[in-house]
């Protein structure tokens, strides 16, 4: 009689925690779902009131006409070619100073030492750093120490310093996923090491190389604030003609409307936000094509 009220207990007790577990779980995701729930909820609030408001002054002059203090002549041609102009510069010192420095420390830096461990700490750490913080560091040393004035390239540069940290993490994760007997290998058929990082590991790694780095630059298409700080201007009526000159950009253009006092800029800026989000959509779009097209090549 012991032994069976003992075992009793024990399925009571065992009972009772696994109720107690369930309703754990059921609130944590109650709560999980509710969080994500309303954040879908603002989101599709604010997009409708976006699209609302922006997509009647959308049009083909919108799109090809300067800046102006009227608002139903103003326009995004110079932002956006501005834009264009810093993604572009963004990406072409971006990637490669990226892909090269993950390659470096996965592929020939010693992992333990000093220098491994100094180099991942500093590159995990500024990959959150504010990007106001970045802003001031592009001021000081593109526009003021290199001389590089308010242009397109110190923005560009600026802007590479912001994403160079997310580039190498992602990279350096994209790499890691090789595996290491097709590295092996590789060396086994006589193969130099350039050769195996350069015909098996960039490779296999690339879709993740490529995903990592257009969500990176997709981010650094929306910054404002480390471009305010190198001098982007809020009003340009020219074309960008070389990296040296003067630019806006769509971020720091909407941002001049919504502070006119006028109702009408409040709705050019929501059109404004409206091609801006086309570009970033495209630039993720562009990450999920390439990212299956390179995938399927693999296997």
């Amino acid at each position: 009689m012991e032994v069976r009220t003992e075992q009793n207990i024990y399925k009571q007790k065992k009972s009772r925690n696994i109720r107690i577990r369930k309703a754990k779980n059921i609130i944590f995701y109650s709560i999980i779902l509710g969080a994500t729930g309303f954040g879908i909820l603002v989101l599709g609030l604010l997009l409708y009131q976006i699209l609302k408001t922006g997509l009647a002054w959308l049009s083909i002059d919108f799109i090809m006409n300067m800046p102006s203090r009227f608002p139903q002549k103003a326009g995004i041609k110079s932002a956006l070619a501005g834009s264009i102009w810093v993604i572009s510069l963004t990406a072409l010192f971006s990637f490669p100073l990226g892909v090269g420095t993950a390659l470096y420390l996965e592929e020939y830096s010693q992992k333990g030492t000093w220098l491994n461990k100094l180099l991942q700490l500093n590159i995990s750490n500024l990959a959150g750093v504010p990007s106001i913080v970045y802003g001031m560091l592009g001021l000081a040393v593109f526009v003021k120490m290199l001389q590089f004035e308010r242009s397109i390239l110190s923005g560009a540069l600026t802007l590479t310093l912001l994403i160079l940290p997310v580039i190498i993490v992602a990279s350096q994760e994209a790499i890691r996923s090789v595996p290491e007997t097709l590295k092996q290998g590789s060396f086994a058929l006589g193969v130099t090491k350039w050769q195996t990082i350069t015909g098996v590991v960039l490779p296999y790694a690339l879709p993740g190389i490529l995903t990592g780095s257009i969500l990176a630059i997709s981010r650094a298409m929306g910054e404002a604030a480390p471009l305010i700080m190198v001098g982007a201007a809020g009003y340009v009526a020219f074309l960008p003609s070389s990296p040296l000159d003067s630019f806006t950009v769509l971020p720091i253009q909407i941002f001049n409307w919504t502070s006119r006092p006028q109702e009408e800029f409040k709705n050019i800026a929501a059109a404004g936000i409206i091609v801006l989000m086309a570009l970033l959509l495209f630039a993720n779009g562009a990450a999920v094509m390439l990212r299956n097209k390179y995938q399927n090549r693999m296997d």
